[in-house]
């Protein structure tokens, strides 16, 4: 059990048992009392509300943290620096530096690809992969949909239904075009970072790992196929067809939506991201493309009333050098996301400073730890950190801040610097 589902565990035991004794007082009560009358409760007419001026209420003061940033925000690490804070609160824009303007966002990006999928698809939505019956006797086909977060287990559940065959195939005709986006190094293939697009994969395409950049398929579905032969007994595997009315032999599900999402967002996996994309283009009707895949992902958050203006999308993922994106619009989907909206489950994707993903090392001795909740995003000459901060006060702000032409190192510390004093505020 997570940590969060035990303490929620916790709490509705608590909160259980107090019921129960508030209850078992009022049935005593009730025995000995339910004979006495009284006239009615003496009402007394509420106050009128004190004004309270909003930089003084729980002590917030964002004149003085917007000062606090500017000088931050002047570090020289920190190379050119675009971004801004927003009081959830209020709405105000309590710090700004050229948000409108786009710079190179790395896997930030992906705040934006994570909000796209809750708006449209929901947090619950799952890919489903079938299995049919092949033209021919003894012949099985995977029906790839999309999910490229197979395991070993379900393969193994997939056999047992199936039993035995001389033949397995997959179609993969859900996903079309090039399976590398632009910008994108194939070298980064045996790097871990990035397999080649296709709509079926064992952990991400994942060699001798089930996480974390370790080297990756360069046929991410025949190998899902090899593995479903090895489990029924087929001596042959390869590409093909479905047939459109096949008999369905076995089938089976990925995780929700919003479990791939904190998977994705976490350690910031790109295959995962591109994935998504491209089932939020399926799922609209176009092309399981990389283009229909980030022209949906706009065009979603376009008609959720997002101002997109400025925003240039080469991939899903952020580790296309043609990305850009403004820092106001990932603090807008920020903003939203910390307004009780559906996007709130975007905030529960986020790492957690000193805590998890991204994460873990950054913040040790810094206040944010354990308060920022953060994407990251990394490339050569480019650090991001764009999430949510508690402040001391308990107000939560939002923010979105992008550095290009910087060290990566110690871009990284002066962005950890920033976001912390917006917890010491």
């Amino acid at each position: 059990m997570s940590g969060k589902k035990l303490w929620w565990s916790v709490t509705a035991g608590v909160v259980a048992a107090a019921v129960a004794g508030v209850a078992g007082l009022g049935v005593l009560v009730q025995q000995h009392y339910d004979d006495l009358t009284h006239g009615p409760a003496y009402a007394v007419r509420a106050p009128s509300p004190a004004l309270v001026p909003a930089e003084a209420e729980a002590g917030v003061d964002n004149a003085a943290l917007a000062t606090a940033l500017s000088t931050l925000a002047d570090d020289p690490a920190l190379g050119t620096l675009h971004g801004r804070v927003t009081d959830t609160v209020t709405g105000e824009t309590v710090w700004d530096l050229d948000s409108g303007a786009p710079l190179r966002p790395a896997s930030a990006t992906k705040i934006l690809t994570a909000a796209a999928a809750i708006l449209e698809l929901g947090p619950d939505d799952v890919i489903t992969t079938e299995v049919v019956a092949g033209n021919t006797p003894g012949t099985v086909v995977i029906r790839a949909a999309g999910d490229v977060w197979l395991t070993e287990e379900q393969l193994d559940r997939l056999a047992e239904e199936i039993g035995t065959a001389d033949q397995v195939t997959i179609d993969t005709s859900v996903w079309d075009g090039d399976p590398f986006m632009p910008g994108w190094d194939p070298a980064d293939v045996d790097a871990g970072y990035i397999a080649p697009l296709e709509p079926a994969m064992l952990h991400g395409a994942r060699i001798g790992g089930t996480e974390g950049d370790v080297p990756r398929s360069h046929t991410p579905a025949l190998d899902v196929a090899r593995a479903l032969a090895d489990r029924v007994g087929a001596a042959t595997v390869g590409l093909g067809p479905a047939p459109a009315d096949a008999q369905v032999l076995a089938a089976t599900q990925s995780p929700p939506l919003i479990d791939r999402l904190e998977s994705m967002m976490i350690w910031s996996d790109n295959v995962m991201a591109e994935a998504v994309g491209h089932e939020l283009a399926v799922h609209r009707g176009q092309p399981g493309s990389a283009s229909a895949a980030t022209q949906s992902t706009l065009d979603v958050l376009t008609g959720h009333g997002f101002d997109i203006t400025g925003v240039t999308l080469a991939d899903n993922s952020g580790l296309s050098t043609y990305n850009l994106i403004p820092p106001r619009v990932l603090d807008d989907v920020l903003h939203d996301a910390a307004s009780d909206t559906p996007l709130r489950h975007l905030l529960a994707t986020l790492p957690v400073a000193g805590g998890s993903g991204t994460l873990t090392d950054r913040y040790q001795d810094l206040p944010g730890r354990g308060w920022v909740r953060a994407k990251t995003g990394t490339l050569t000459g480019t650090s991001a950190l764009a999430g949510v901060v508690t402040a001391d006060s308990g107000r939560v702000y939002s923010f979105a801040l992008l550095s290009n032409g910087s060290d990566i190192l110690a871009a990284r510390a002066a962005l950890d610097r920033f976001a912390s004093a917006i917890r010491d505020s």
